[in-house]
């Protein structure tokens, strides 16, 4: 049974994650299933618009994507499955197929929405959240990096909050992603269903119009109170040239906000603070195209760590998902343990590719 359910209605193709027992997160077929039907709605004719939204157990929104499915990622690596490496590039080459979408595309940000659900959302035209919306980048937590894009949509965030989301993985709840920049509507959770369907209702404007309304709409300005965790020091800090200078930086700051960041800082893998950090900073001079081809280096690295004689059960990244979502302990065993421990050598080939310019499995995007 597939897990994409799709349809056309006047003039608008409308998607829906159905994968509700696991907050929608993304299967390899799932990825490929979402790429066809973009591709198809994309070349039809009789489709204008194109709006996306997830499901939760009693129905639809509630939840829209908590990500890629990091249990697959854990159990694939083990078993050195091809899959693995299939996945990022079929997530990837859909994230940039987004970003460069033809059509006015329209998010439905309800819920959760992290990793891969901002790998689908962020390139949408109209970015809509509600109240329950609670979304973040959390993967240096389980020794990952903010991938799907994500050196390209936060190293845009204002000022260096990009750095900070991250590094830290703070999750943004609701109107917190308008401040961000990584939302452009809030709006009540119980309209969703009503403005989802406005899309397609009023059958005397076209698809583009309804589509405008919709826009006109959920844009209007909404108070927004500065979250608690958006401090004015994070863009000093933040825009420190290493994760040790932000560490020492923290260390000799006063307030609460200081102590909390250090020490979420402190439970992240170093290395892949390091990585992250490294990423951000080069996305920011990147197209789409050329940052998703550096994730997909980084990613290779990150079940295949030679260069630390590390991979497989070994490897950061099936460390940090054993520890979340398999045993359950949260408590990783990071290597090296400290962020002060890791060097320029740990990071640099990460950023190397494992292929030729000719045979990079995403060479093709632009």
């Amino acid at each position: 049974m597939s897990q994409i359910q799709s349809e056309i209605v006047a003039g608008v193709g409308l998607i829906t994650l159905d994968r509700p027992e696991a907050l929608n997160a993304l299967s390899l077929q799932m990825v490929i299933d979402l790429t066809a039907v973009f591709t198809d709605f994309r070349d039809d004719a009789s489709v204008d618009v194109v709006a996306i939204r997830g499901s939760n157990k009693r129905g639809v929104f509630g939840a829209f994507c908590a990500g890629g499915d990091i249990r697959f990622f854990h159990d694939a690596a083990i078993a050195e499955d091809p899959a693995l490496e299939a996945f990022f590039t079929a997530e990837y080459s859909l994230n940039n197929l987004l970003y460069s979408y033809p059509k006015p595309y329209v998010a439905f940000m309800d819920g959760v929405i992290m990793g891969g659900g901002m790998g689908l959302a962020q390139g949408a035209d109209l970015r809509i959240v509600s109240e329950r919306t609670k979304m973040a980048m959390p993967e240096t937590n389980i020794g990952l990096f903010p991938d799907v894009g994500g050196g390209f949509f936060l190293s845009r965030c204002p000022g260096h909050l990009g750095e900070y989301l991250a590094l830290t993985g703070q999750m943004l709840v609701g109107g917190d992603a308008l401040a961000a920049d990584l939302a452009d509507g809030l709006v009540a959770s119980d309209s969703m269903p009503d403005l989802w369907d406005s899309l397609t209702a009023n059958t005397e404007l076209s698809a583009i119009e309804r589509f405008e309304q919709l826009s006109d709409l959920v844009s209007l300005p909404s108070p927004v109170t500065a979250p608690a965790w958006q401090d004015p020091q994070i863009d000093s800090i933040f825009a420190l040239p290493t994760v040790m200078d932000m560490i020492n930086a923290l260390e000799q700051a006063d307030g609460e906000w200081a102590s909390k960041t250090l020490a979420c800082l402190r439970q992240r893998s170093p290395l892949m603070l390091h990585v992250s950090l490294e990423q951000i900073r080069r996305g920011r001079q990147l197209t789409m195209a050329d940052d998703l081809r550096m994730e997909r280096n980084i990613v290779h690295h990150c079940f295949h760590t030679e260069h630390l004689g590390r991979s497989g059960t070994s490897s950061e990244t099936v460390e940090g998902i054993r520890a979340l979502a398999v045993d359950k302990d949260h408590a990783p065993i990071w290597k090296p343990a400290r962020i002060e421990d890791i060097t320029r050598d740990m990071v640099e080939p990460f950023f190397s590719s494992p292929w030729s310019e000719e045979q990079h499995p995403l060479k093709d995007l632009d």
